[in-house]
């Protein structure tokens, strides 16, 4: 006869597991979207800290050493759920699913010459030219191109003399970049909703739902001849809020620890406000007959992507729980399309599509396999191992690494029969990937890199 053994006495496991595998890194994927908060039994309440330290290192195609561009990242997940009687549920969930952040330093070709000078003759072919002189023939053109000049000009040398002050002046911008770097930071928070309603002969299956509030902000600078003519480029994506929806299915054994849950979020779509700088713009347009501004504030659409994740856990033993987790969300149909970078990109590519920002070609998969161990009635520990597929490669440059292995282990202790502290962490090793332009021209090379993840939980649980 099989032995039975009730979650409870697996309390301890369960949670032990949790803290350790909470990150990812394809695309912008960041916290994985756990709602296995929602799926504990009882009223149960969770803080959890998580801090991502990744060293991402590379060369860039002049042969420059690119030293660790990943800054590191943190973030707050926070969960609470009840039980209004044996049927219905309600819960709140709080994390910050999107992200990403990175600089470049040090001498590569990520970094704007730190002499303005040599960027104006770079930008102009001219070795005679300097601020001084620049600014000098600006302000001469501006006042032959001012209206009721009583020199006057004829229509050849109005149309030369207005496509000097364009070149000079996005010279001039440019210049206003000296000794800059490539940067970009992505932050997102989520707040959800769920309703759940247990049905079946025991209340074994659940079916769940509700709303979700997103914010989404952003900030990205290119810099450096990598960038080649959009080096200097600025974009200021404001904070932006809109609303998609969550929907899952649960089943639960109770009496061998089983508990499996399929979680699909909607894409979420954001129309937020936008301030771009792009140096180059006015010159480009007037090359191509179009009139473009070197600054525009206009409205950007950018949609999160839609994602599904499976959790799925049993006993092996009395103390003993088997984990496995899997996400899938395709990044492939994600892209950021400043309309001013847009209009300039239409420019090369001779094209009405133009180039996106940032864009991904493949979708992720993650799958994450654990085992965790109740070692007393108050102390549990676990491992898990990990494998991220990432979106891609090569990828956009400004995140450089190509999916990750992973291999992380946890504890848990039950200070009081209700409230408990997780500790947990887990090493990555990132695949090789080659960063690349939205031109899909490949500007850089990154390999033998790897982070850590390391988090940490404070919970409540009374059933």
């Amino acid at each position: 006869m099989r032995a039975t053994f009730h979650l409870k006495t697996l309390a301890v496991a369960v949670a032990a597991l949790s803290v350790a595998s909470a990150a990812s890194a394809a695309g912008l994927d960041r916290s994985g979207q756990d709602i296995t908060a929602f799926l504990q039994d009882g009223t149960y309440a969770e803080t959890v800290y998580t801090y991502i330290d990744a060293d991402v290192t590379g060369k860039d195609t002049s042969g420059n050493k690119i030293d660790d561009i990943a800054e590191d990242y943190d973030f707050f997940r926070y969960g609470v759920k009840t039980d209004i009687n044996d049927t219905f549920s309600i819960g709140v969930l709080y994390d910050e699913p999107f992200g990403a952040a990175a600089d470049y330093v040090g001498e590569n070709d990520f970094i704007t010459n730190s002499s303005a000078d040599a960027l104006i003759q770079g930008f102009t072919k001219d070795p005679n030219l300097n601020e001084a002189i620049v600014d000098q023939r600006i302000a001469a053109l501006q006042g032959a191109l001012a209206p009721g000049n009583p020199g006057g000009l004829s229509p050849e040398q109005l149309q030369q003399a207005q496509g000097n002050l364009i070149g000079l002046q996005a010279a001039r911008n440019l210049a206003d970049t000296a000794g800059q770097e490539t940067q970009v930071e992505v932050r997102s928070e989520n707040l959800t909703g769920i309703l759940g309603a247990k049905f079946g002969t025991n209340k074994e299956f659940q079916v769940y739902g509700g709303p979700v509030i997103q914010q989404v902000k952003a900030d990205v600078k290119l810099r450096g001849t990598a960038y080649s003519s959009a080096s200097g480029y600025t974009a200021h994506i404001s904070n932006d809020q809109d609303y998609g929806w969550l929907a899952g299915l649960s089943y639960s054994k109770p009496e061998i620890a089983l508990k499996a849950a399929l979680t699909y979020r909607s894409e979420i779509e954001h129309e937020a406000d936008a301030s771009e700088v792009f140096p180059i713009a006015t010159a480009a347009g007037a090359t191509a007959g179009r009139a473009l501004p070197t600054t525009r504030n206009d409205k950007i659409d950018i949609t999160t992507p839609e994602s599904v994740n499976f959790d799925f856990q049993t006993g092996i033993n009395p103390t003993t729980l088997a984990t496995a987790k899997v996400r899938w969300v395709p990044w492939s149909d994600f892209a950021i399309v400043p309309s001013l970078y847009n209009d300039v990109s239409k420019i090369a590519t001779q094209d009405d599509d133009g180039l996106a920002l940032v864009s991904y070609d493949d979708d992720q998969w993650q799958v994450e396999l654990g085992l965790a161990k109740r070692l007393t009635p108050a102390l549990a520990v676990s491992g898990n191992i990990g494998w991220d597929s990432g979106a891609g490669n090569p990828v956009t440059s400004l995140g450089p690494i190509e999916g990750y292995y992973s291999a992380g282990l946890g504890a848990k202790y039950n200070v009081t029969e209700n409230w408990a502290i997780s500790a947990g962490g887990k090493y990555l090793w990132f695949g090789d990937a080659k960063g690349q332009i939205p031109s899909k021209t490949i500007v850089s090379d990154f390999e033998s890199n790897d982070g850590f993840v390391l988090g940490v939980k404070l919970s409540y649980q009374a059933q």
